[in-house]
C-alpha cells in the first residue's frame, strides 16, 4: 500500500504530465517557429558578435533580425515574381509549340490519348486554382511562425546565457554530457544548414549549366528551381532535368536527351555524396539515410521547413540514446 508521500507523489506527477501533455498539443502549431529560434540562433551568432563588437546588444540584435528578414523575404519575393513571369511565358510558348500539337493528336494501340491529355490538363488547372486557398492558409502560418521565430531569436541573443542556465536543470543527464550535448547541437545543426544550402547551390548549377548547353530556353530560372528542389528527398532535381531530358526527345533529339539524364543521374544526383561528407567531417557526422528518413518524418508536421527541420530532430534523437546509453546503461 503506498505511503501518503507516494501517493502525493503520484499525483503531483500526473498532473505534470496531464499539463504538459496539454502544452505540446497547444503548441504544436506553432512548432515550427518555436525550433526555428535556436536554429537561427546557432547560425547567426557569430554574425550577432562581429556586429556586437561595434554597437550595443540591442541595435545589433535587432540588425540581425532584420537581416533575417531581407535574407527570406527578398529572395522568396523575387523568386515568386520569377514563377509568375515566367510560367506566363512558358505557358505562352507551349501553345504555339508543334509538340502541343502533337500531343494533341496522339493515338496509341486505337486510343485517343490526345483527348485524355486535354481533359487532365484542364482537371489539373481546376486543382490549382482550388489550391490556392490552401496556400493561402499555409502562408498564414508561415508568417505566424516567422514572426515566434523572430521574437524568440531577437531575445535568446541578448539573454543567451541565462536562457541556458535556466533550461539546463531540466536536461536529465550530468553536467559533462548536457554541455556534450549542447556543442552538439552546434555541430549538427551547422553541418545541416551547410550541408543543404551547399549541396542546393551546386545542384542548381549544374542544372542551369546542362539546359544552357542542350539549348533548352530559361536555363538560369530552371537552375533556381533545381535548386529549391534539390531539398526534396529521393527525386530531387531529377524534377527538373527529368522533364528537360523528355523536352529534348520530343524535340528529336534523343542523343541530347540521354545525355542530359546521364548528367543527371550520374553526375548531379550523386553530388550529395561529395559534398555532405566533407561538411559532415568539419561540423557533424549525420548518415545520409538520417537526412532522407528524417526529411520524410519532417514533412507532414513542417511543411517544407520540415526538409531541414526534420533530420535535425533525428540527428538529436540519436545523440540522446548515445548519451542515455553512455550515462545510465554503460555504468549498470
Amino acid at each position: 500500500m503506498p505511503t501518503p508521500q507516494e501517493t502525493r507523489q503520484r499525483g503531483a506527477a500526473a498532473v505534470v504530465l496531464i499539463l504538459g501533455g496539454a502544452l505540446v498539443i497547444a503548441l504544436s502549431p506553432y512548432a515550427t517557429g518555436l525550433v526555428g529560434i535556436p536554429v537561427l540562433y546557432v547560425a547567426l551568432v557569430p554574425v550577432y558578435g562581429w556586429v556586437a563588437r561595434r554597437t550595443s546588444a540591442k541595435v545589433a540584435a535587432g540588425l540581425v533580425v532584420v537581416l533575417v528578414l531581407v535574407l527570406l523575404l527578398v529572395p522568396s519575393a523575387a523568386f515568386a515574381g520569377l514563377i509568375v513571369n515566367e510560367a506566363q511565358q512558358i505557358a505562352g510558348t507551349a501553345m504555339r509549340s508543334p509538340i502541343l500539337t502533337r500531343l494533341s493528336e496522339l493515338k496509341l494501340g486505337g486510343v485517343d490519348l490526345g483527348s485524355r491529355l486535354g481533359d487532365l490538363s484542364s482537371k489539373l488547372v481546376s486543382w490549382v486554382g482550388s489550391s490556392m486557398f490552401g496556400l493561402l492558409g499555409s502562408a498564414s502560418r508561415f508568417v505566424l511562425n516567422l514572426t515566434i521565430s523572430l521574437f524568440g531569436f531577437y531575445y535568446l541573443l541578448l539573454r543567451p546565457r541565462e536562457t541556458w542556465e535556466a533550461v539546463r536543470p531540466y536536461i536529465p543527464f550530468s553536467e559533462h554530457n548536457t554541455e556534450k550535448l549542447r556543442q552538439r547541437f552546434g555541430d549538427v545543426t551547422t553541418s545541416t544548414l551547410i550541408g543543404t544550402g551547399l549541396s542546393a547551390a551546386v545542384h542548381g548549377t549544374l542544372i542551369s549549366l546542362a539546359f544552357w548547353v542542350a539549348g533548352l530556353p530559361n536555363a538560369a530560372f530552371w537552375g533556381v528551381v533545381a535548386m529549391v528542389f534539390s531539398i526534396l528527398p529521393v527525386l530531387g532535381s531529377g524534377l527538373v532535368w527529368g522533364p528537360g531530358a523528355i523536352a529534348l526527345l520530343l524535340d528529336h533529339r534523343p542523343v541530347a536527351a540521354v545525355l542530359m539524364v546521364l548528367w543527371g543521374a550520374v553526375v548531379v544526383g550523386n553530388i550529395d555524396y561529395l559534398i555532405r561528407p566533407m561538411v559532415s567531417q568539419r561540423w557533424g557526422h549525420i548518415h545520409p539515410l538520417v537526412t532522407l528518413v528524417g526529411a520524410l518524418v519532417g514533412v507532414p508536421y513542417f511543411g517544407l521547413l520540415g526538409l531541414l527541420i526534420g533530420p535535425l530532430a533525428l540527428s538529436y534523437f540519436f545523440e540522446l540514446i548515445g548519451m542515455y546509453r553512455e550515462e545510465y546503461l554503460s555504468a549498470a
